[in-house]
């Protein structure tokens, strides 16, 4: 389980993050939404050590993360699949899973790996900047897979896809989930995050404002929407 607790920090003299705390358990989707600028994507980059100043605690099924650099958060069993996709445009598919993998992959080889993501093996030549904004952020997601972690953090995964690829998204994190990685997933479409999420966080001021289960925040939404999302 990935576990936070009264995080604090943000950038320069800015202060984003007011005591954030929040569990992200194996097998599960754990959702964090809420409006722009609240402090998810600062979230997400302190949990991964790219956060200029930060306080609190991270902790991987026990063990501290915090105070340790990006690369070893990794190698602890963090996954990040950041806002953007940010795969690299002139390298093919496999070199972009290669340049993720230090030692090949135990948990996600080359097989398992396409059978996920089946868009992706027949693009094993084409370069990044050749694929489809779906197929780049597949990419992105199987560049982290292969990195064998227990955690996978997902920062606006549909931003920019069409309704059929959300779709396939979907049932690549319900099916992660399913066999047993721990989902922590930032997102601002409510419709794929009320149907992959077990649970769903709402993010306001820098804090945590609400956390329940997906269908309680079903049975709420019309009041959650109105006090913590709308605009």
């Amino acid at each position: 389980m990935l576990s936070l607790s009264e995080i604090t920090g943000g950038y320069a003299k800015a202060q984003v993050l007011e005591g954030v705390s929040l569990d992200a358990g194996a097998g599960a989707v754990t959702a964090l939404i809420g409006r722009n600028g609240v402090g998810k994507t600062t979230l997400m980059r302190g949990v991964m050590g790219l956060l200029p100043r930060m306080q609190g605690r991270i902790s991987l099924d026990g063990a501290a993360l915090g105070g340790l650099p990006t690369h070893a958060r990794a190698r602890a069993g963090l996954g990040y699949v950041p806002e953007g996709r940010q795969i690299f445009p002139e390298l093919t598919v496999m070199e972009n899973l290669a340049v993720g993998q230090r030692q090949p992959s135990r948990l996600w080889p080359e097989a398992r790996l396409f059978a996920l993501l089946p868009n992706l093996r027949d693009r094993r030549a084409n370069a990044g900047r050749a694929l489809s904004g779906g197929e780049q952020q597949m990419l992105a997601i199987a560049r982290a897979l292969v990195t064998d972690p227990r955690v996978l953090l997902l920062d606006e995964p549909s931003q920019g896809l069409a309704p059929m690829v959300v779709q396939e998204l979907a049932r690549v994190l319900r099916q992660l989930a399913d066999e047993g990685v721990a989902v922590l997933l930032v997102e601002q479409n409510l419709r794929l995050t009320e149907a992959v999420a077990d649970r769903i966080l709402i993010m306001a001021r820098g804090r945590i404002v609400h956390d329940d289960t997906a269908p309680a925040f079903r049975a709420a939404e019309d009041e959650l929407r109105h006090r913590w999302l709308s605009m």
